[in-house]
């Protein structure tokens, strides 16, 4: 059901990384790999991925914690990177890149708590039966 309240909180981690992929375009590291670009382009396609399999709450969870963990490794990347510019992070125009993975994150603890709480209710009438 695509009416549930954890969708609206996983469609809100789907934006924050195309609002990464977004931004991110000049953030290149290791050379001239895209290494955000590709990890943001990872996120939406696992972020559609728990949208729409939400027959499957366990899946949706497992998901949600692989986005959680790729989105904590882009934080780390873009803290480094931004260590790595001339001059740091003391450009005022820099420095929104972290901003996006972290509340991605914390949406997907949200949508993760509300999963499970479903899961918690299926579970309970199955009971009743």
């Amino acid at each position: 059901m695509l009416q549930r309240i954890q969708t609206i909180w996983i469609l809100l981690s789907i934006l924050s990384a195309v609002f990464l992929f977004i931004t991110g375009q000049d953030a290149k590291m290791f050379g001239d790999l895209p290494i955000i670009d590709a990890l943001s382009i990872i996120l939406v396609l696992i972020g559609a991925l728990s949208l729409f399999g939400y027959k499957n709450r366990n899946r949706q969870i497992l998901l949600n914690k692989v986005s959680i963990i790729i989105n904590a490794l882009l934080i780390g990347l873009l803290i480094y990177w931004l260590q790595i510019l001339p001059g740091g992070i003391d450009f005022p125009e820099k420095g929104i890149e972290p901003i996006f993975p972290a509340i991605a994150i914390v949406t997907l603890l949200i949508a993760n708590i509300y999963l499970k709480k479903d899961e918690r209710l299926v579970k309970s009438v199955d009971r009743i039966r």
